[in-house]
């Protein structure tokens, strides 16, 4: 299996795993958000029965009955444990899409790697590159600029500029319907062509 083969597979179970992920942790915050609020509630009454036993004088302030109840602490014990639950979830998620992003990282440097390689084969044997479509420099390419290398679909055109910072063009970008006959530049490139033969 080559390894765009196994990222695609890869990529392909993302979205089940997340979603699966993202539903644990929906029910994680309601059993969170329900134990909070019989939390309150318990608190509540125990705070509401130390003040009347104190106002009927039945209970002293340092009595046990001053102290929050076990159960009370059982629960906010119980909501940290789910909140760190949450948090686990969390950080499984977010290496989950980490770890696919550099996979996809190190495919695209492959690729481009063997994109780069294919063009100098090409232009050591005259030979136009397989990856190119048709004759010429025409063709379906990755565009290889500023931001990395993102597979792009459709008709591209190539500068024959050879330090074109961008390089590759898809004809409806730059106004073409059909591969250029003969060398062509980007409208940067050909300004700066000019100016040089103007000199």
């Amino acid at each position: 299996m080559s390894f765009l083969d196994e990222l695609q597979i890869n990529l392909e179970s993302l979205p089940g795993i997340l979603q699966k992920k993202y539903a644990l942790l929906r029910d994680l915050d309601r059993s969170l958000q329900e134990i909070q609020r019989q939390n309150e509630q318990r608190c509540e009454q125990e705070i509401e029965e130390i003040r009347r036993g104190v106002r009927s004088g039945n209970i002293t302030p340092n009595s046990s009955l001053t102290k929050i109840s076990d159960e009370a602490l059982d629960e906010q014990k119980h909501s940290i444990r789910i909140a760190d639950e949450k948090v686990a979830l969390a950080v499984q998620a977010y290496d989950l899409v980490d770890t696919h992003i550099q996979q996809l990282d190190q495919y695209l440097k492959k690729f481009d790697e063997e994109l780069r390689r294919e063009k100098e084969n090409a232009a050591a044997s005259g030979v136009p590159s397989p990856s190119l479509d048709g004759g010429g420099k025409a063709g379906r390419m990755s565009e290889s600029g500023r931001g990395g290398v993102r597979i792009s679909y459709g008709e591209m055109v190539a500068c024959d500029n050879n330090d074109c910072k961008i390089e590759w063009f898809h004809f409806g970008c730059v106004g073409l319907k059909e591969q250029p006959k003969g060398k062509w530049y980007c409208s940067d490139c050909a300004v700066l062509k000019n100016r040089r033969k103007g000199r």
